[in-house]
């Protein structure tokens, strides 16, 4: 580190990808005790972060959004929020907290394959090996998921397949939307983007939020609730956008690796996940194909 600049931005990546981390097994307890549902969970999310962002908003100067700007704001809050979030959430409520964490890491993988596709951008050999070295990882994970034992109405292997849609999702929103976001601050991308995940999200929020019986919510699923939107969400997301602007996306993307080990070291003491053998090859198959692509420069294609 060279200067304090650099020290905040360790500090930040570092908090925002424990927190993520340690949303999953957070999120896993309140959806644990079957009274606040995978999808109610993910509606609360977005409509938590959306309020907070706007309130945020209050406090910084008016940034003018045209409405052909906010159309695309809208549909990048369906790629990068309402399909991520809701993927994600869902997804945590039917596989391990590990297991989640771990595949949130392909992240770099995804979107460097779809900048490759749509954007034409080119891809050194270290990528490539890259995505099929953490690919293998991805599958053998899913596929020894859905031979473990689990609990009643969960189903790991479909829990982390939406956990993967999740990332793929979001992976798209960011090769889509990459000159986009650039226009405006993170606060008016955030509250627009949740904002309109929120209304998107209410159709199938809202008729379990009715049914859902409020009285047998007890301290610990709200506090869960409020982690996951205040910190797992609105001050997560301000941690990395203050991280990318002060550390090289290198050093970045080193940081997600912070995420599955959070994740399911909570997990394990929780009882919801457990080590295998099986598991911690895909494990190190994933690091290992996130790692060529974190570390591949684009001088080194063709070799």
């Amino acid at each position: 580190m060279k200067n304090k600049t650099d020290i905040k931005g360790h500090l930040a990546l570092l908090g925002a990808n424990a927190a993520w981390g340690l949303m999953s097994p957070v999120a896993k307890v309140v959806m644990a005790a079957a009274v606040v549902s995978p999808m109610l969970m993910a509606g609360m999310r977005m409509a938590g972060a959306a309020l907070l962002f706007w309130l945020t908003s209050l406090f910084r100067p008016v940034e003018h959004v045209p409405a052909k700007d906010l159309l695309l704001l809208a549909g990048a809050g369906m790629l990068g929020v309402l399909l991520n979030q809701g993927c994600f959430i869902v997804g945590v409520g039917m596989t391990s907290p590990g297991e989640a964490s771990v595949i949130t890491t392909t992240m770099p993988m995804w979107v460097m394959l779809l900048a490759w596709l749509i954007l034409h951008e080119p891809i050194s050999f270290k990528k490539a090996a890259g995505i099929a070295i953490g690919a293998v990882g991805a599958i053998t994970l899913v596929y020894s998921s859905s031979t473990a034992t689990t609990a009643a109405g969960e189903s790991p292997a479909a829990g982390d397949l939406l956990i993967l849609a999740a990332q793929l999702c979001y992976a798209l929103y960011l090769t889509l939307y990459r000159n986009f976001i650039q226009r405006y601050s993170l606060v008016t991308l955030m509250k627009w983007m949740f904002s309109f995940a929120t209304l998107a999200a209410i159709p199938f929020a809202l008729p379990q939020s009715v049914d859902t019986v409020w009285a047998q919510v007890d301290g610990a699923q709200w506090a869960g609730i409020a982690y996951v939107v205040v910190m797992g969400t609105y001050v997560a997301y301000i941690c990395v956008m203050t991280g990318q602007k002060r550390l090289r996306p290198t050093v970045v993307g080193m940081y997600n690796y912070t995420q599955p080990v959070v994740a399911m070291a909570v997990g394990v003491v929780l009882g919801f996940d457990r080590f295998t053998v099986v598991k911690s090859a895909a494990i190190c198959l994933i690091f290992a194909g996130v790692y060529l692509v974190t570390i591949s420069k684009a001088g080194d294609a063709g070799r």
